[in-house]
Parts: structure tokens; C-alpha cells; sequence
């Protein structure tokens, strides 16, 4: 199942394009089911209606745990490494956590869960979050995790449209030095959720919250009425496995919905390829849970290979921006996946965090959440893979369920700010504004994907139209991505960022993150965040948000040495017209810049600027308003 060449890449690429069928279900022979599939495939994109592994039975938990045991039981599936540098990390070897899910899996039984039933899990980054996870699925629950950092309103909503019966949560997290009353926050939640009849307690920061008589139990003292055996829930390839809320362009959002079979075999074999993963390797994703990055590739990608997966409980600068390279160092961690945005934030403090460390085991390095920069990806080769490591810079959505365009570790010839090519199975095309495909390389277009793969989305949780509205209906029959995208004279593809992020600036066509990408390579700019606003000459300006904190007491020298960066880097046609110096920028707590926002801001249309709630600094947007004012 592993490419090992690129001749074999280009091998089992031709094969899977060619005949699809044969080579999934290839792939698919490296899992366990319980009984085989009479149909690898059937789809149309119209409705659409796609399925895979047909008539197949399975338990995706059996295939993360069960068929470990005989020959890795004693493996470290989860290595735990708190908040605190100073606490004892974690290590969960496969029999472990197999005992500890099945364990938690009869506490979810005993509190009246059955297959099919919707559970929140609204926690910290700890390992009981993982077996929280693990469980619902060993029992055929769908399981719906709300990152530890969402509102009670959010929570509210997404609990209502998916009628949850249970939430699982703890008394609080920490993150930094910070402590998140997560408790309060869901019981804030719940006075609006008439479907929940439960709630599941982990103590995890000892803080007093309030437990409701005959709603609300704590999970030590649950754990100690049932024992560790919990025979696996015999679920279709098809049954539903998780919901993943994602935020959508009208503000409701929407529940993607992913399948136990497919998506099993998707994560499964795109995790031991991208990172060319090897038995007995520690990878560290630092990703949440909460996000389909933590679902796939800190949970079912790595532990349905057998795989050491790192979880961390806390950020990259707490207590020190060193903490990435002292875990790395500690755990002799073999391949960092982290984001541009995390990247970007540890390069600013400079080389002296660096000091001292010993980087030595890392073998692959990987990208996830956004086109990464040029300067952040030539940082992260120099500094952190010494020239050794590969870098991954994958691109893939919550929808599509695992990467689909990435180099493959060790494999394929890497490009600065490139995700290259298609993984096997994978049918991306360009299209103009009219649906009209762009052939050729060196070319610009909408990237959409012309056949299915199995960790695709079946559907939005219980509003199919809006998910055929939304991913199947601009072009025919075709799922369009949402992104624009450059294919190079060689073939590679470089996301250029949301198609509604495109700047059109006297008839040239701009994406932001190439805008963005040039500001960034300027020698004082931490972050920065472009926008276009109505411009009396070329119909949209550029408006530029940019976080420089090494201005030496002079803005208009700092301004003028930005737009000569630009002018440098893409040529003077993408000069900001409008550049704003700001402390942050309004982001989500998954570390997605809210642009809309912006956008708002740049036309200064103050009064509408939606939905802030889900930003992790709120306070930030006031700030920002105040001083465009005088721009």
C-alpha cells in the first residue's frame, strides 16, 4: 500500500484514474471487515449520491485497535504531553487505550446511548477526548466533536441541528496559562438543547462547576460500574461515523457527514503515504480534534496503521516559544504536521528558541490549513529539517476527509509554496468562471475534482440540498473545492486561496494569498491579511492588514519598503493601495484569518459585520475599526 518511488507513484496514479474500482478495493484489502463489499463503487454527482463499499460490514475501531493487539499491544498508540512542561506525559500503548475505549464505550451504554445516536464532545486536548471519540464509534454512535473554544451559542446550534442525546465534556482546559471553564460554557449551552438527557464529566483542572441531579454524572465515578468488554458495533460501510461542523458562507453551519467505510480506507492509506510513515515512528500533529486535521490525522489515520500518535495538550509559545522543539526533542518525534499560521508566529521570535535543541530525529515535515508562504516553508526546511526533511504542504478540506493534492514524503520533488500533485485517486481539473475546463499547464482556474474518493462527504446532516447547493451545483457534475488554483509548466498544482478571495484589479485577476505571500516576505512582517474594497479607478483596491511590530518609529518608511517587497515579488500591478498596521488580526480559533470581516472594515461598512463570536480575540475587530479611521 506504501509508494516508495515516484515511478511507482506514477504507476498507481495511471492505475487509479484508469480503473478506480480495482485499485480501491485493492486498497481496502489492507483493512478488516467483517464481511466483504459486492459494489466498490456507485455515484453521480447530480444528486448527489455517492457510495463505496457497498455491502460491506465493518467496525473502524476494530481496525484502530482490535487488530493491533496480537502483535502491538504494547506499542504507544497515544503519547500524551500536557499543558504543563512540568507534568509526566502520558504513554497509551494500544492495549491500553483498547481497554480504556471499551471501557468508556459501556459507560456511553449504560447512560443510554445506542447505535445511530448523536453525541457532542466538547473537550480539552487530553486522551479521554480520543477515547471519547473512539468509543461512540466502537458503539455506532455518531460522534460530533465541538472544538474546546466555541460559545455556548455555537455549541447550542450545532447540538440542535444534529438532535445530540448525549455531550461528553470536562470541568475545564487549559491552554497556555489560561484556564477554559468548559463545563459553564455547556451548561449555558444546554438550556437550549431539549434533545441532550445527558452529560459526561471528566475532572481535568479540578475548577467547581454545577451538576444537575439526573442530567449530569462524572465519568470517574461512571468508569467504575462497567468493565473492558465492549464487543464492536457491526456498522455498514456506508452508516454514518462522525458529523464535523464547518463554518458556512451564510453563518448556519453546515454538518459534514462522513461515512465509516470510506473515510477508514481514505485516512487510513493517505496517512502511511503522504508522511511515508514507518512502524515504530512518534508523529506529532498539532492540530485539534475539534478539526477534521485532528480526526484524521491524530486519530483514525495513524492509529488504523499501527501508528505512535503525539497529542498535545497546549500551544506552541506556552511557557516558551521553544515548547514545539523541546516536545520534538523529548519524544524524538519523527514527523511534525503543524500550520503556515503556527510557522509564521515561531519565526518571529527569532533563532534563540532554536538554541540548544536537538531537531535530529525529525524525517518529515508537513503543512496544513493554508497555502504556506514561501519564507515560512524556506524557515521550516532550514531551520527545523536542516535541509533533510521532506515538507508536505498538503491541501485538503474538512469535506474531502483526508489530503488530496500533497508531495509524497521522500517521493515526489518538493516546490516552495506548491502542493504539487494529486495523490492516487484524485481527479482535479481547472475550470473557468463558466465551468469550461482549462487544459494545459501554466494555467490559472476554479480547482474542482471530477470523480469521487472514499473520504469524500455523503451530505450535510439533515439538509441534503444544501449540500448538492453548495459543493455539486456550480459546475456540472463536478465537486468544485471553493479555491483557486495555478497548475505550473510542470504539472504542479499551487492553491491560491478562497475563488471569493480573489482580488480583481483593473481586469487582472489576483488571489490574496499571493499578495499576501509577497508582504510576508518583507523582513519586519509577522502576518498580514488582504482584502479587496471599491476603488474609483481599478474597480477593486487593495486593502492590506499587516501585523509589523519592527517599524523603528517610522510607519510611511516601513509602507514604502512593503510595497517595494511587493512590487519585487509579483510586479507593481499588486501593490497595496491601502496599508493598515495592526497588533492581530480577527482569527478563528482554528487560526483561519476571518476575511469577511476585513472586508467589511475595508469598505467601512462598520454595521454588518456579522457573527463574531467564534473569534478567538473578539476584542481584536474593535481594535482594528479604531484604526482604520484614520487611514
Amino acid at each position: 500500500m506504501q509508494i516508495t518511488s515516484f515511478k511507482q507513484y506514477e504507476e498507481d496514479y495511471k492505475k487509479s484514474v484508469e480503473n478506480p474500482e480495482q485499485f480501491w478495493g485493492e486498497v481496502a484489502q489492507n483493512f478488516q471487515w467483517r464481511k466483504p463489499w459486492y459494489k466498490v463503487l456507485s455515484w453521480n454527482f447530480t444528486e448527489p449520491n455517492i457510495k463505496w463499499f457497498e455491502g460491506a460490514k465493518l467496525n473502524i475501531t476494530e481496525n484502530c485497535l482490535d487488530r493491533h493487539l496480537a502483535t502491538n499491544g504494547d506499542t504507544p498508540a497515544i503519547i500524551f504531553e500536557p499543558n504543563n512542561p512540568d507534568a509526566e506525559s502520558i504513554t497509551y500503548t494500544y492495549k491500553m487505550l483498547y481497554e480504556r475505549v471499551c471501557r468508556f464505550a459501556n459507560v456511553l451504554k449504560r447512560n443510554g446511548a445506542k447505535k445511530g445516536d448523536r453525541i457532542c464532545i466538547y473537550m480539552p486536548m487530553v486522551p479521554e477526548l480520543a477515547i471519547a471519540v473512539l468509543a461512540c464509534a466502537r458503539i455506532g454512535a455518531v460522534h460530533s466533536v465541538i472544538f474546546g473554544g466555541f460559545s455556548a451559542k455555537s455549541i447550542a446550534d450545532r447540538i440542535n441541528d444534529s438532535q445530540c442525546k448525549l455531550v461528553i465534556t470536562a470541568d475545564g482546559a487549559y491552554r497556555g496559562n489560561k484556564q477554559i471553564p468548559l463545563k459553564e460554557v455547556i451548561d449555558d449551552a444546554l438550556i437550549g438543547c431539549p434533545t441532550v438527557e445527558r452529560c459526561i464529566v471528566l475532572t481535568h483542572i479540578r475548577t467547581p462547576v454545577s451538576m444537575l441531579k439526573g442530567r449530569d454524572v462524572w465519568w470517574e465515578d461512571e468508569v467504575k460500574h462497567v468493565n473492558d468488554v465492549c464487543e464492536a458495533e457491526e456498522m455498514d460501510a456506508e452508516d454514518l461515523l462522525f458529523i464535523l461542523y464547518t463554518s458556512g458562507s451564510t453563518g448556519k453551519p453546515k454538518g459534514v457527514v462522513h461515512t465509516c467505510g470510506g473515510y477508514m480506507v481514505y485516512a487510513g492509506y493517505t496517512f502511511t503515504n503522504v508522511f511515508n510513515y514507518k512502524p515504530g515512528e512518534v508523529f506529532f500533529c498539532t492540530a485539534d480534534i475539534g478539526w477534521i486535521t485532528g480526526h484524521s490525522y491524530i486519530v483514525y489515520g495513524p492509529l488504523s496503521q499501527g501508528a505512535t500518535s503525539l497529542l498535545f495538550e497546549g500551544i506552541p509559545t506556552y511557557p516558551t516559544p521553544s515548547r514545539f522543539w523541546d516536545i520534538i526533542e523529548k519524544h524524538k518525534v519523527n514527523t511534525l504536521y503543524t500550520a503556515p499560521t503556527a510557522i509564521r508566529s515561531l519565526m518571529s521570535y527569532g533563532d534563540d528558541p532554536l538554541n540548544g535543541k536537538d531537531l535530529s530525529s525529525i524525517r518529515v515535515l508537513g503543512s496544513v490549513g493554508e497555502p504556506i508562504n514561501e519564507e515560512a516553508w524556506h524557515w521550516y526546511d532550514e531551520k527545523i529539517g536542516k535541509g533533510k526533511a521532506p515538507i508536505v504542504d498538503t491541501w485538503w478540506q474538512t469535506e474531502t476527509g483526508g489530503i488530496m493534492i500533497s508531495p509524497i514524503a521522500t517521493v515526489t520533488p518538493t516546490k516552495p509554496g506548491f502542493a504539487s500533485l494529486p495523490l492516487p485517486g484524485i481527479q482535479p481539473l481547472l475550470v473557468d468562471e463558466n465551468g469550461k475546463e482549462i487544459e494545459g499547464n501554466g494555467v490559472n482556474g476554479n480547482l474542482c475534482i471530477k470523480f469521487p474518493w472514499p473520504g469524500m462527504l455523503r451530505t450535510t446532516y439533515g439538509d441534503h440540498e444544501r449540500c448538492k447547493q453548495t459543493y455539486f451545483s456550480t459546475y456540472e457534475n463536478l465537486y468544485f473545492t471553493g479555491d483557486g488554483c495555478l497548475r505550473d509548466e510542470d504539472g504542479y498544482y499551487k492553491i491560491t486561496g478562497r475563488v471569493d478571495d480573489v482580488l480583481n484589479v483593473s481586469g487582472h485577476r489576483i488571489g490574496t494569498a499571493e499578495v499576501e505571500n509577497a508582504i510576508n516576505m518583507h523582513a519586519g512582517v509577522v502576518e498580514s491579511a488582504v482584502v479587496g474594497y471599491p476603488h474609483e479607478v481599478k474597480g477593486q483596491g487593495i486593502y492590506a492588514f499587516v501585523i509589523c511590530p519592527e517599524m523603528h518609529g517610522d510607519t510611511d518608511l516601513t509602507k514604502k519598503d512593503i510595497l517595494q517587497t511587493v512590487t519585487r515579488v509579483i510586479g507593481a500591478i499588486a501593490k497595496p493601495d491601502k496599508i493598515l498596521f495592526v497588533n492581530g488580526l480577527p482569527k478563528t480559533r482554528s487560526g483561519k484569518i476571518m476575511r469577511r470581516i476585513l472586508r467589511k472594515i475595508a469598505e467601512g461598512d462598520f454595521n454588518n459585520l456579522g457573527d463574531t463570536s467564534t473569534l478567538l480575540d473578539p476584542a481584536i475587530v474593535e481594535e482594528i475599526m479604531e484604526a482604520s479611521k484614520g487611514l
